[in-house]
């Protein structure tokens, strides 16, 4: 196998690596914006699911959410037959708050949040954020177990490979900076009083 595909073979698992964990960072990023900070925002019920005619469908596909102020989201059902299946739904959600209905439009007071529930938020922020970067770290070992196997099989040199852990090493350590900076940043949000 001439250099040039050796160099390639390489190139397409570190493409595959970045292409990974840039999805582990965007979900890491929708998971960040649907914990409360105390500010209102439609991104907190991005995990309230409807029961739609029979089917569980995002609230945001049954209704028009808006942030009027900023304690404060409205919830204006395109069905409006359909206000009170989205009122249950809110209701079940884990979030912690109490909608109220005037027949059209639904809205949803954003409480402050006390010490006590920042801190546990602050908690959860960090369990999140860990299993994000256990996700990185599995994926630089998929990755390292495809350059030992190419070891093994002889499509690549010891040196091949030793440069090949060292930069989805480099990529790894990269993508654990950004979950550490963004689970900063939110941490930050929350605790603000």
């Amino acid at each position: 196998m001439s250099r040039p595909e050796i160099g390639l073979m390489i190139k397409d698992i570190l493409a595959e690596s970045r292409r990974r964990m840039e999805k582990t960072i965007g979900d890491l990023g929708g998971e960040l914006a649907a914990i409360r900070t105390g500010r209102a925002s439609v991104h907190l019920l991005d995990h309230v699911t409807v029961n739609y005619y029979g089917t569980p469908t995002p609230i945001n596909q049954v209704a028009t959410l808006h942030v009027p102020e900023p304690t404060m989201i409205t919830v204006q059902p395109w069905d409006i037959s359909q206000i009170h299946h989205i009122e249950k739904a809110l209701l079940a959600s884990d979030l912690g708050i109490t909608p109220s209905n005037d027949g059209r439009v639904i809205r949803i007071p954003i409480p402050s949040l006390t010490q006590e529930r920042r801190q546990a938020l602050a908690r959860h922020l960090g369990k999140v954020a860990e299993e994000h970067r256990t996700a990185i770290r599995q994926i630089r070992r998929d990755s390292n177990e495809k350059l030992k196997k190419m070891l093994k099989e002889k499509q690549i040199s010891e040196d091949d490979e030793f440069r090949g852990v060292e930069e989805i090493q480099h990529l790894t350590n990269d993508y654990i900076q950004k979950i550490d900076a963004l689970a900063r940043q939110k941490e930050k949000e929350i605790l603000e009083v």
